[in-house]
């Protein structure tokens, strides 16, 4: 297993300096990771929206239960039959107590509709963000390929060690929404 471990780590190694390399390819990687958490997110939010229909049709049901026994309880209670109206009164405010516990999860639910809503959006977001780096990685390498323009040479003193400061500030910046995303998503 030891042998199969090294390897692996060999590997992933290998993978992250490629990456490292070749930033346009990583700005993509984490591309396709936000595009996953977005399709994630909206799975979670159909689901979560199925769950609060099926916490409204049970507030509805026991709303209807409750009337019914609140009907009876004034029939026995008309009838002098408190042998009836008592016990009807007791289970009348089980159903209250239930109906309350479930209007709770449902403003539970809606708040966790929202939080979601606010992180897809939050995703979208990042991922347009990094679409965009990635479009401008891709024009910068093509250019680059072609050979320096005379603006890009005379535009910085050391364009070289600027432009890396560039590219590694917006890795660190794009891993550190990543992560805060991921955390997020834990919640």
């Amino acid at each position: 297993m030891g042998l199969f471990d090294d390897f692996s780590k060999f590997l992933e190694t290998q993978l992250e300096e490629f990456l490292r390399n070749n930033p346009h390819l990583e700005l993509m990687v984490l591309e396709e990771k936000l595009r996953e958490q977005e399709e994630e997110t909206l799975k979670l939010m159909s689901d979560l929206k199925h769950q609060e229909k099926q916490l409204q049709d049970d507030i509805l049901g026991l709303a209807r239960e409750i009337q019914l026994w609140h009907a009876r309880i004034d029939k026995a209670k008309a009838a002098g039959r408190v042998d009836l109206a008592e016990p009807a009164q007791a289970h009348e405010a089980v159903l209250l107590r239930q109906g309350n516990q479930k209007w709770g999860q449902m403003e539970m639910m809606k708040q966790r509709i929202q939080q979601t809503q606010d992180l897809q959006r939050q995703i979208e977001a990042r991922r347009k963000e990094v679409q965009q780096q990635v479009t401008q990685a891709q024009t910068t390498r093509t250019s680059s390929q072609t050979g320096p323009s005379w603006e890009a040479i005379g535009s910085s003193s050391n364009p070289s060690n600027s432009a890396d400061l560039e590219q590694q500030f917006r890795r660190w910046e794009a891993e550190q929404d990543l992560e805060q995303l991921k955390r997020n998503l834990g919640r």
